[in-house]
């Protein structure tokens, strides 16, 4: 089996020099997976799609319960009006296809309903697997894509526009969207997004953060020089004044400081989530 050096691009991936094995190739290609946002006027073809939403349905899934589905969206002005309601990224409606991933509890309710049988598995813990279900699954599609020559990019803002999205895809209760995904042939690669390191990120036995303000720190320095934020990347300027220097650290608790879709789980209470 042929293999590939990853020393370059695990140091892509992370901005440090490493200990680095050969990988197969398409250990390889994961390691050198970027988002894209800009695509070519270029249709992706039902065949090419239809195998690669196969490979998406091939991911693991909590008992096999498969609770998920899986909107696929050609219709360019429809694809425009979600990317109109988001407003700050135009680019989403020059992808030729827009998934929308969503959590599934329907199904298995109609299961119940079909065999005579109670659902009674409406609860919290039911939600949180019909994410992970369908977050899995849109990982393996992204996996799968790439492979393919094709590029994407998660969009979770279709969250923030959920009493729009819901009607326009039709979504009954029980059903909810996770997170949209553009599809479509890139106009070219971006650079590779430095990651957190390992020693942060990746715990032994035992989680330990203890050395997280000095790693944070460090990662900051190392991508503010790489790949310093621009402005136009500042979170929440309207609540901290933009101002020069500002890390990845500081940004993220820019943005989370700030709620977001605070009325999430009021939405899915409307669409038949107990949450309990």
């Amino acid at each position: 089996m042929s293999t590939v050096d990853s020393t370059a691009l695990l140091r892509a991936r992370y901005g440090l020099d490493q200990q680095a094995p050969e990988v197969p190739p398409a250990v390889a290609a994961l390691l050198d997976r970027r988002v894209t946002r800009r695509y070519r006027d270029e249709d992706v073809p039902d065949p090419l799609l239809d195998t690669l939403l196969a490979a998406a349905q091939s991911a693991p899934a909590k008992s096999d319960l498969q609770q998920y589905s899986i909107i696929v969206m050609r219709d360019r002005a429809r694809i425009k009006r979600i990317a109109d309601w988001i407003g700050t990224m135009d680019w989403i409606a020059t992808a030729p296809v827009f998934l929308v991933w969503c959590g599934d509890m329907r199904r298995g309710q109609r299961m119940c309903e079909l065999h005579d049988m109670p659902h009674a598995n409406n609860n919290l813990d039911t939600f949180l697997n019909t994410a992970v279900d369908c977050t899995l699954a849109m990982g393996q599609f992204i996996a799968a894509a790439d492979a393919a020559g094709l590029g994407t990019c998660p969009i979770s803002y279709v969250r923030s526009h959920i009493e729009k999205v819901t009607p326009l895809l039709g979504l009954p209760a029980g059903v909810y969207p996770v997170a949209g995904l553009t599809v479509g042939w890139p106009v070219f690669r971006r650079p590779i997004a430095m990651r957190l390191p390992p020693s942060i990120v990746v715990h032994r036995e035992r989680y330990d953060d203890t050395a997280l303000e000095t790693e944070v720190q460090a990662y900051d320095a190392r991508r503010g020089t790489r790949e310093p934020i621009a402005a136009g990347s500042l979170k929440n300027n309207d609540v901290y004044p933009p101002r020069d220097g500002v890390g990845w650290s500081e940004n993220v608790a820019r943005q989370l400081s700030v709620p977001e879709r605070f009325g999430f789980a009021a939405y899915l209470k409307t669409r038949g989530f107990e949450l309990a």
